[in-house]
């Protein structure tokens, strides 16, 4: 599960890079009833941030890099930035954005895997992170779908120093499950999966992170994504102990998960 104390290697953020910010912010108000607080002109930019029921859930900018798809983009808290990015440099990856400060709020960074999925890091000063998580119009779970499981959980374990214990699915495959270093298993809070090309379609044939939101019925949901341009490429379906759950993509084709967790369905 994912909690607001933000241990290291743990997610703590996420914000959605989109084409049209207004777009966006009516998808994911009419789906997950999100509240959109706008950073306002003096601020510069175009975007702000999500609230559910006041407290908030995710960040939401405008989408500048030439050439890069609309998609969220996840934060896990670290200690120290700059030496994180040693880290992934060390261990094959990409610095996209080196760190720097946000104010007094925390420094962040972005990097790529050494196969091209996207993550950034924060590490925190006065702000930590969301402040609603793992309830309905939350984050819940964070995932990774991959080329090579086995290089993905080489390099974050290396970087990120995460914990991984794997389980057979049902249909065949492995789903490895994330846990931060030094805390319980029920602190997972993500899985990587070995995917094939169709499923890495989205990220331009790139593995990918995305998030999966709680919600109360997945099925209606499902629905309120189809009725406000969105697709579903997979689900409703139920997985087991899991929940029901259905992959996603909003209309600029950003994609994320929503889930009915077992305990609430």
């Amino acid at each position: 599960m994912i909690t607001t104390d933000f241990a290291p290697g743990s997610p703590c953020w996420l914000d959605l890079g989109a084409p049209d910010v207004p777009a966006a912010a009516a998808f994911y108000g009419a789906v997950l009833g999100w509240d959109h607080e706008s950073m306002g002109e003096a601020e510069g930019m175009e975007g702000g941030t999500f609230r559910k029921d006041g407290r908030t859930v995710a960040g939401l900018g405008k989408l500048t890099e030439e050439g890069a798809r609309s998609a969220w983009m996840i934060y896990y808290t670290v200690t120290d930035a700059d030496e994180t990015t040693r880290a992934v440099e060390h261990a094959g990856g990409t610095v996209r954005v080196a760190p720097r400060d946000l104010g007094d709020w925390g420094r962040m960074a972005q990097y790529s895997d050494p196969l091209g999925g996207q993550f950034a890091v924060w590490q925190p000063g006065t702000d930590r992170g969301a402040e609603l998580v793992d309830q309905p119009g939350s984050l819940s779970w964070t995932e990774l779908y991959t080329s090579d499981a086995e290089a993905a959980k080489e390099f974050y374990g290396g970087v990120l120093g995460w914990w991984f214990s794997d389980v057979r699915m049902p249909g065949g495959g492995t789903y490895s499950l994330i846990t931060p270093a030094g805390l319980p298993e029920e602190r997972m809070h993500g899985g990587i999966l070995q995917v094939g090309a169709d499923a890495l379609a989205p990220a331009n044939g790139r593995p990918s992170w995305h998030p999966v939101f709680a919600v109360d019925d997945c099925d209606a949901a499902v629905e309120r994504v189809t009725r406000n341009g969105g697709s579903v490429p997979m689900g409703p379906e139920d997985a087991q102990d899991v929940g029901r759950l259905a992959y996603c993509l909003d209309p600029s084709d950003a994609d994320f998960v929503l889930l009915t967790p077992a305990s609430r369905s």
